[in-house]
């Protein structure tokens, strides 16, 4: 629901602010005031197209501020998440226009594009008038305004989903076929490949495996030639603590009458034990050594052989298991292919008629859902003056090649103005007082089951007068008990049905031409619409005239 709308420097508007509320609000005025400055101010909020012409003379920059409250089923939650934005209950739309004609578009403060500005505007707000060439006279949404009268959602859901199905089974089909005949194409190479990669048979991670023994052995290696040649050096003239032993014995001889040598014999008696342990150590580590020559040299035909297979290959060692299994896939194909691809087949033909069965489901469907909304329509029309005029929803069979998820039809929505006279689309058929008409019936019809909870229409009245202008009134107060409706309006049968009224009128401050909005109570209601029934001269005729139609609304 719209709740607040501030304009500032807008053509004849300096600063405004209102508020709005529930139900039906009508706007009234002389022509010129300035009503459509004020729907297009809400239009700029909107996303409408931007233009410095709308800035008002003197001004640098104009700003349009509307707030929505919007409740957490509101359908504009969704856009708002999609693009990154915060869903609240409160909605602030801003657009800014400078002099160059240059525009910003805000979001709760947020800067967004025009065009997101636009999808979110288009959600929370219908304007119909009669140049108005969306909303209900866009035919690209005639048949989900059909679907939402049909209220077949099962329907839709179930045909949505079988078609999905189709789909996937038949892209299952076309890829088996695809395969089979790339591989019948390259059996000969398909099969030579599997052939080498079979008798190798490497396993995920082998060869990083292999290349870590390797390295490992490798390092076993030459440290065992390294031990090898030091235990060959250490055991020349029997080994050092021999050598040291023979060395304290003639020590022994010369201190044994002196005792000088005593300390030298004990470091040396210290030193052949120590000696004797190291040797002892470097041949036990040199036996311990896990290297065998046999086993290095077999794990490095083994990973030469992978490396050189991938290198044929044009891939990773790793990629070679899943080539093997993609080779084993295409060779299926052939050895094994027929059986998979006629069980594909059958799968794709009967789940084909299921989709076409839920076509079928949704089309009956839309067919008593397009004559009951077609009776509910040309119902409203005569009060509307539109007695010879009459309303269809048309269903339009597609080709089969071209159903889709949606269904089997599309659906557009044709008037006839006079009798005899062939159905066309209702933007081509129908003059431009009419239109607002069309779309008046059209919702009345549809009533709570589509569009925005705001509406607004754009002098709906124009062109008509009495009965027809009170029908109409009748009509938008039965649309504003489910939506918030805002009209302006030049019929007084109309402007007594609002629950609120604001009349637009231009003034003179400073030496300017401004557009000022007025809220009206109950007495400046009266003196109003018994302006609107006599003219300039307000007479007692016109003001007991307005007292009965605020009576007969009320």
């Amino acid at each position: 629901m719209l709740v607040g709308l501030n304009i500032q420097d807008i053509v004849l508007i300096k600063r405004l602010n209102l508020d709005f509320g529930a139900g039906l609000a009508v706007m009234t005025g002389e022509t010129g005031a300035g009503k459509s400055i004020l729907l297009d101010s809400l239009g700029l909020a909107l996303g409408n197209r931007a233009d410095s012409g709308l800035l008002r003379h003197g001004s640098s920059q104009a700003m349009v501020t509307a707030s929505f409250f919007v409740p957490n089923n509101h359908a504009v939650h969704k856009l708002l998440v999609e693009q990154g934005l915060d869903a609240t209950d409160e909605l602030l739309l801003r657009r800014t226009v400078n002099a160059d004609g240059r525009s910003r578009a805000f979001i709760n403060d947020q800067p967004v594009s025009a065009s997101f500005l636009r999808q979110v505007g288009d959600v929370l707000v219908e304007i119909h008038g009669q140049h108005d060439d969306r909303g209900l006279l866009d035919a690209r949404g005639h048949r989900d305004l059909l679907d939402v009268f049909a209220d077949h959602d099962g329907l839709l859901a179930n045909c949505a989903q079988s078609y999905r199905q189709w789909r996937e089974s038949q892209k299952a089909l076309n890829d088996a076929l695809n395969m089979q005949e790339e591989a019948q194409r390259d059996e000969e190479y398909l099969r030579h490949a599997m052939e080498e990669l079979d008798k190798l048979n490497p396993q995920p991670g082998e060869e990083a495996e292999l290349a870590e023994r390797r390295a490992l052995m490798q390092q076993g290696e030459a440290l065992s030639e390294g031990m090898s040649d030091t235990l060959e050096a250490l055991s020349r003239d029997g080994g050092p603590d021999t050598q040291l032993r023979g060395a304290i014995r003639r020590l022994e001889k010369l201190n044994a009458s002196s005792g000088l040598l005593d300390e030298l014999l004990e470091a040396l008696d210290r030193a052949a034990i120590e000696a004797e342990e190291a040797v002892f150590k470097l041949q036990k580590m040199h036996d311990g050594l896990d290297f065998d020559q046999n086993e290095l040299e077999a794990i490095e035909a083994r990973l030469f052989e992978i490396r050189a297979l991938a290198r044929k290959h044009s891939c990773p060692p790793d990629v070679l298991v899943e080539l093997k299994s993609n080779l084993e896939a295409r060779l299926e194909a052939i050895d094994g292919g027929a059986d998979k691809i006629a069980a594909l087949r059958k799968e794709c033909s009967e789940l084909r008629g299921v989709f076409e069965a839920a076509v079928g489901a949704l089309t009956k469907s839309r067919e008593t859902a397009a004559t009951a909304l077609s009776e509910a329509v040309n119902q409203e029309l005569p009060p509307l003056k539109l007695d010879k005029a009459r309303f269809k929803a048309v269903l339009e069979p597609l080709d089969k090649d071209h159903w889709q998820a949606e269904g089997g039809e599309k659906v557009a929505f044709e008037v006839s103005t006079n009798p005899g006279a062939p159905f066309g689309p209702i933007i081509k058929i129908a003059s431009g007082g009419e239109l607002s008409r069309f779309i008046l019936a059209l919702k009345v019809a549809l009533a709570d089951k589509s569009g925005a909870r705001t509406m607004i229409f754009d002098e709906v009245d124009r062109g008509v007068g009495g009965a027809t202008a009170s029908a109409i009134g009748d009509r938008l107060a039965r649309l504003a008990e489910t939506a918030q409706l805002m009209v302006v309006t030049h019929s007084p049968q109309v402007a007594a049905r609002g629950a609120n009224h604001w009349r637009i009128q231009k003034s003179e401050q400073d030496d300017a031409t401004v557009t000022t909005v007025v809220p009206l109570a109950i007495d400046d209601r009266r003196e109003e619409i018994a302006r609107m029934l006599s003219g300039a001269f307000v007479t007692d005729e016109a003001r007991a005239a307005a007292d009965s139609l605020l009576r007969g609304a009320a």
